[in-house]
Parts: C-alpha cells; sequence; structure tokens
C-alpha cells in the first residue's frame, strides 16, 4: 500500500484518503469544526490548516488527498500559528455566553481555545462586536442562536445531503453571514435534532434539551433505540444518577451510521412518561395500588383458576430477546394454549433510517418463542372473541389498536408493563417492570443482527426487569425459576 509521513510516522493509505482520515484513525488529532466523515467537505473553517512539504502555502486536512511519499507536519510553527490566527479570527464576535450555553463543556471552541490559543480577545469593546438575531425559532425542536454560529455550514449539508430537504441556507456574507430557514420555510424534517448533534458550537440547541442539565453532570451509557427495528445505536444521557435527559446518536457504519430520527432521540422520554411503578389489582375506577409481593401472589393466583388450554401468553416486539424467552419458558411451563406476538402499530418508514415496523425485536421476540412461531395479535382477538382463549399473561402494554375492550371479558388479565397503554388499561392484575434504559439485553433488528443494551438507570418505584418479574411469578406458580440476565449482571458486579 501507499505511505505518506505524518509528524515523522509512516503511515499507510487507501488512494482516494484525505490527510486528516488518515490522521484520526491512527491517532494523531487534527483540529477540525466544518469537517463530518458522514459530509461532504467544505474546507471553509480553516482549523485544520496542516504544512505539506513542497506545497507553497499551508493546506486544509479535510480536502487534501494522500499521495505516496507525501510529507505532512501538523504540529510545525507555521501549523501551530495558522491554527490559533484562526481560533482567534473565528471567537473574535462570539458572544460570551459560556455559563448559559447548553454546549458548554463539549464544545469545541471551549476545547480549542485550551489547545491552541490561550489568548485573551483584543476586541475590548462589545459594541464593536457584529450582532446577530439570537433565541431564533427554527422549527418544533430547534432553536439558533446565530451570533454563536461560526458558519461551518454543517447543518446546511446535513439537510442537503442526508435529509434531502433544503431547509437551511446561509444568507449575507463574512462576519455578518448567518444560517436561516427558507423562506416559507421551517426545520421541521424528521432529522431536524441531527443539526443540533453535529453542531459543533452551541449555535443550534434542542428545544427538549435546552437548560435542562449541564453536560459535566451527564453520564453516557451505550444502548439501542428502540423506536422502530431499525435498532439504531445511541448514547442515554443520565443526569446524576437518576434522570434520562436526551439519546444521541452513537455511530455504527452497519445500522445508523452516524444517525438518527427526531423521535428516536425522544424516545427516552418514555422512561418517565406514563410510568408504572407500582403492582395494582381491579379495573378502571376499582383499580388499587399494592405491595409488589401481594401483585404476584394475585397474578399467581388468577393464572391457577384458568385451564391450561384456555391460557394464552403474548410476547411483546418492544422488549428484549432475554425478557420474551423467560415468558415463553413459562408459557411452556404453565402449559400455556397458545402463545401470541403484539407490538406497536406501522409508523411512517422512510429509504434513510425509519423502518416501517416501530418494534425494535419482533425477530428477537419470534426466536424467543421457540420451534412455533407465535400466533399474530388479529389471531389473539379472533381466540378471545371465540372463547378459545379465556386468559391472558401478557407482556408490554402495547397493541396495534388501542381498542381492547373485547379483553374485558377474560376471565384473567395479567400485565406486565412499564409504561400505561392499552393492555394496561384492561389489566385485572397490573406488575410493574422495568422500561428500555434500565434493563440489560438483545434485540434483533430488521437485519438480523443482534444487538446488546446495557442499564443506565435503576428500575422506577417497585418495577424490576421482565425476566427478573417473570421469575418472581414463576416460583409464586410453583415452578423453577431460571437465572436472569439482571440476577447474572448483579453476580457478576458482587
Amino acid at each position: 500500500m501507499p505511505t505518506l509521513t505524518i509528524d515523522g510516522k509512516a503511515l499507510e493509505f487507501t488512494p482516494g484518503e484525505t490527510v486528516i482520515r488518515v490522521a484520526h484513525r491512527n491517532g494523531i488529532e487534527i483540529p477540525f469544526y466544518c469537517w463530518h466523515p458522514g459530509l461532504s467537505v467544505a474546507a471553509n473553517c480553516r482549523i485544520c490548516l496542516v504544512d505539506v512539504e513542497k506545497q507553497p502555502k499551508l493546506q486544509p486536512a479535510c480536502q487534501w488527498p494522500c499521495t505516496d511519499g507525501m510529507v505532512v507536519h501538523t504540529q510545525n510553527e507555521k501549523s501551530i500559528a495558522a491554527r490559533k490566527a484562526v481560533q482567534e479570527f473565528l471567537l473574535l464576535n462570539h458572544p460570551v455566553d459560556c455559563p448559559i450555553c447548553d454546549q458548554a463543556g463539549e464544545c469545541k471552541l471551549q476545547d480549542y481555545w485550551m489547545a491552541h490559543d490561550k489568548q485573551a480577545s483584543r476586541l475590548f469593546d462589545e459594541r464593536e462586536k457584529v450582532h446577530k438575531p439570537k433565541a431564533v425559532s427554527l422549527g418544533p425542536n430547534v432553536v439558533l442562536d446565530a451570533e454563536r454560529c461560526i458558519l461551518c455550514t454543517r447543518c446546511v449539508r446535513f439537510c442537503d445531503e442526508v435529509a434531502k430537504d433544503h431547509v437551511l441556507e446561509v444568507r449575507h456574507r463574512g462576519d455578518h453571514g448567518e444560517i436561516f430557514a427558507a423562506t416559507g420555510r421551517q426545520l421541521d424534517h424528521d432529522y431536524s435534532l441531527m443539526t443540533v448533534q453535529i453542531c459543533p458550537v452551541g449555535a443550534l440547541t434542542s428545544k427538549d434539551f435546552r437548560f435542562k442539565e449541564r453536560v459535566w453532570f451527564l453520564e453516557a451509557t451505550e444502548t439501542v433505540c428502540p423506536g422502530c427495528a431499525t435498532g439504531c445505536n445511541a448514547f442515554l444521557d443520565v443526569g446524576r444518577g437518576t434522570t434520562a435527559h436526551r439519546m444521541r446518536a452513537r455511530e455504527n457504519l452497519e445500522v445508523n451510521r452516524y444517525w438518527m430520527c427526531d423521535d428516536g432521540c425522544l424516545t427516552y422520554k418514555r422512561i418517565e412518561e406514563e410510568r408504572l411503578s407500582k403492582a395494582a389489582t381491579g379495573r378502571g375506577a376499582a383499580r388499587k395500588a399494592t405491595s409488589l409481593a401481594a401483585g404476584i401472589s394475585a397474578a399467581a393466583e388468577s393464572l391457577r383458576s384458568v385451564p391450561k388450554a384456555a391460557l394464552g401468553v403474548v410476547l411483546s416486539a418492544q422488549h428484549t430477546v432475554e425478557e420474551n424467552a423467560a415468558l415463553a419458558r413459562l408459557a411452556a411451563s404453565l402449559g400455556a394454549g397458545r402463545v401470541y406476538l403484539s407490538g406497536r402499530e406501522d409508523w411512517k418508514a422512510d429509504d434513510l433510517l425509519r423502518h416501517r415496523d416501530q418494534n425494535p425485536n419482533r425477530a428477537g421476540a419470534i426466536a424467543a418463542a421457540g420451534a412455533s412461531p407465535p400466533a399474530s395479535f388479529q389471531e389473539l382477538l379472533s381466540d378471545v372473541k371465540s372463547g378459545r382463549t379465556q386468559a391472558l399473561l401478557v407482556l408490554g402494554q402495547d397493541a396495534p389498536i388501542d381498542d381492547l375492550a373485547d379483553l374485558d371479558g377474560l376471565d384473567a388479565l395479567v400485565v406486565l408493563a412499564p409504561n400505561d397503554g392499552p393492555f394496561v388499561l384492561h389489566a385485572k392484575v397490573l406488575l410493574p417492570v422495568a422500561s428500555f434504559g434500565e434493563v440489560a439485553g438483545t434485540y434483533v433488528n430488521a437485519k438480523g443482527m443482534a444487538q446488546r443494551t446495557t442499564p443506565a438507570l435503576r428500575p422506577r418505584g417497585d418495577s424490576l426487569p421482565a425476566d427478573e418479574m417473570i421469575a418472581r411469578l414463576s416460583r409464586a406458580l410453583g415452578l423453577d425459576a431460571p437465572a436472569t440476565v439482571s440476577g447474572q449482571q448483579q453476580a457478576a458486579a458482587q
């Protein structure tokens, strides 16, 4: 393979690669603002200028192609001086908003000032700065502060090249240039929050996250988005160990590359909204909260009273392979008459990431059912109407329809769910289970790829990971309960 030398290191490269790609792949840091590996090259921020031997002037590393035998210097006097000058220029008109800026703590302007500038501004009078619009709503999810913008144009290129929606543009020139939404438009496509994530400064901020938490109080946990069958890789950011505040795209070139849709970014809200944290018995106005032990006992008693052939068990395309497998084992031990599969209804898909199936683990739930695939939701309703199924043990609150009034005539309806939903409304016994951000497990996406997710939070209230709840219900029924994923994790931690 051809080689080049960067800061004295001989490095191999593939023809067509640029200097910045080869450098970063080999642990050599070259600063950048406008460059992004998933977008076209703009080369307009100039912070990545490097000294290429035999070239009369410095070259942008993000744009400069590698050639065999090329020698590049990123830390010599010329490169360092250029970097410092560019950094000072970018900060000349920048407002001192750090104390109130959501980007503080993960801002490249701050990081590169510390690394490459470290000098006070020479523009002493605030009145001499160029002032621009602040706190401008660009759409339902995004706020623009034009004074903080360094015109890297990442957001413009993302909308054009990835979202395929030419909604953002640049108007004016020089230090008066600013980003704006095209006339008669707003930033309202399904990937608007990605413009916030790829903004290297605090110019674009999320209305949902704005002023909620300082990023240095957040702890990021690798997870998988439960929003649809694509299974986008993500970070779940938790503040002070107690509250989920946001989800961000995590790079996986085989699944979601660098991106996530807006609905995916907001799925973290399921951890808190309409959350169930106490066991309950009864339906409607007669429903009463009870202790977890009493709820499990009531569930076991109601299931014992039903003929085995009349008992149906409902797996969930929203829950992990391990949780579904635990319920499938319990169904086999009980001799349940039939196993079904439920989940959310289909939604709007696209050609980028959004899959038609709004469930993250349909394939995994089907595999967890064993040799016989689970029956469909429509078959479940048919069996209930015909009287073949007289009782249900359900994992998850989700169903493809909201009206489940036909279930009111069942002799027993035990629901294990993290949130309110169609099944929960009609449940006779309700057991709270952990949400997606509180469990360890596996999702199998539409491509058949198994992906692990790890817990970022402790389960809320009395809720438990579903496999642990099923194990306790198994013991209450006098059956053997296999080891659970959550139990294995606790043993490993000890």
